[in-house]
């Protein structure tokens, strides 16, 4: 027995070229409407105009890298609440597991990139190059003039989106009418065109070349999908109780006339033709298979036509199936365990995100004790000790009094800064901006503690009276 005997098949498959057919449906104008409300999103949302305020940028969402700030309208996050896209990663993924435990592959068929994309670059191809029949004769024909003309349209169209794609994508990250006006006339940062060069090619050749072969053979997704549905989800499905046995119209129409039964699948692959991996529903759930739902619209609109019921492709579930075959009636359970428990987990995760950033406070203090050395023993017999301080102001201008508890009788002065009128310094800090201070604690002879005490350094906002306190600790003379 040699190896080959445990071959199934081939090991590498040539990639069979997919020419998805135009098909009107409700399904289909889902996918417009999504379509062109992400894609308006994505390509206008840099223009939104939103008042700060004085000194503070305009654009409504930015990613302000050089000033490590994120703004996304009224919020504005720092560096050091990254936990907030933490919380963001885990919605997004209890928001994936809810789909698809609901209805499948949702994400894939309506909202993945690659999708909307991918659609807009079909919806390009064919507008310029004709349906699937005249794709299918203008690559047989190839050399001829008209035929290259059109691929050359499509080709610069496709371009043209991929590099808007990519220009979009850069304005999030500066002032989007100003990198525009740069951009146009040369005077942008060289990182602005490498960026945009790099999307431009990775959009043209995902959403215009590698097309269904991204879902099928890159896609993490799939694999994931398939380990986390069940059989009360909504999948696109074939039902082959009622359409078998496949029969042409004529066909069909004797045999009821007989009174034998006959399937309502023509065997039209219309389904096939319309779908933009080149799936075939009626052999079951796959992995190239994103549920888009365009099967369902081409095989409505087939049994429209010859005068039979719709719904012979549809979202059903693994139990209906079942029940079908037995003659019972079919069942639906959206609300149950699982849908429960994710549900839960977005409430849960979504409320603690929105009370921490509705009572998240507007300035910080972190102290770091200074190591070498530890303490400084005064000619007076006294102690003192000295701390780096740096506040954190996410407001506007604003003065701080600085003081320590925990240490009676302590002696606060900052380096270059003048006490205020109850002894305490009183540091400035600009706005949005965070500063750093030199902080000396000293106390007298006989107030020297024993051992090690922990101290809080506190700021109080002079104006508005709020305040913040880190902890850190004194350290004696041995």
């Amino acid at each position: 027995m040699t190896d080959d005997t445990f071959i199934e098949g081939p090991l590498y498959e040539k990639r069979r070229k997919v020419y998805p057919q135009s098909v009107h449906g409700p399904f289909r104008r889902i996918k417009w409407a999504i379509l062109c409300v992400t894609l308006g999103v994505y390509y206008l949302l840099p223009f939104v105009r939103w008042n700060r305020g004085p000194g503070l940028p305009d654009q409504a969402v930015l990613i302000d890298l050089p000033h490590r700030r994120f703004y996304f309208f009224f919020i504005e996050l720092w560096p050091q609440e990254v936990y907030y896209f933490t919380g963001l990663l885990i919605l997004a993924a209890m928001m994936l597991f809810l789909m698809n435990a609901v209805a499948g592959r949702l994400w894939c068929g309506y909202l993945c990139p690659q999708t909307v994309w991918t659609d807009l670059f079909y919806a390009v191809e064919r507008w310029v190059e004709g349906d699937r029949r005249e794709r299918m004769q203008g690559d047989k024909r190839y050399w001829t003039f008209d035929h290259i003309r059109k691929v050359a349209l499509k080709h610069f169209l496709w371009i043209m989106i991929a590099w808007w794609t990519g220009g979009a994508w850069v304005l999030y990250f500066d002032d989007a009418p100003t990198l525009v006006k740069e951009l146009a006339t040369f005077q942008a940062p060289f990182t602005a065109y490498l960026w945009i060069g790099i999307l431009t090619a990775t959009t043209y050749v995902f959403a215009g070349h590698a097309r269904e072969q991204m879902c099928i053979y890159m896609c993490p997704w799939p694999r994931i999908q398939a380990a986390l549905t069940d059989e009360w989800a909504l999948n696109v499905t074939y039902r082959r109780d009622r359409g078998e046995p496949r029969m042409s119209v004529k066909k069909a129409e004797a045999a009821r006339a007989h009174g034998d039964f006959a399937g309502d699948c023509v065997d039209c692959h219309q389904c096939i033709n319309v779908c933009p991996t080149g799936v075939d529903i009626r052999h079951g759930i796959q992995l190239g298979c994103i549920q888009c739902g365009l099967c369902i619209d081409a095989c409505d609109n087939v049994m429209s036509e010859i005068g039979r019921p719709k719904g012979l492709i549809g979202y059903d579930t693994d139990i209906n199936m079942q029940r079908r075959r037995e003659g019972k009636p079919p069942i639906y359970r959206i609300i149950r365990a699982r849908t429960l428990v994710y549900t839960a987990a977005i409430a849960i995760v979504g409320t603690i995100m929105v009370y921490t950033l509705a009572t998240r406070a507007t300035m910080d203090v972190n102290v770091l004790h200074e190591r070498n050395p530890l303490f400084v023993q005064l000619s007076d017999g006294g102690v003192r000790n000295d701390y780096t301080v740096r506040i954190l102001n996410k407001g506007a201008e604003r003065s701080f009094a600085l003081k320590v508890s925990g240490l009676p009788g302590a002696t606060v002065r900052v380096a270059g800064v003048e006490p205020g009128p109850d002894g305490n310094p009183v540091v400035q800090v600009g706005q949005d901006q965070t500063r750093e201070v030199r902080m000396s604690v000293q106390v007298s002879p006989d107030r020297v503690p024993r051992a090690a005490i922990d101290i809080g350094v506190e700021i109080t906002d002079v104006g508005s009276g709020e305040r913040a306190e880190a902890r850190d600790h004194f350290v004696p003379k041995e």
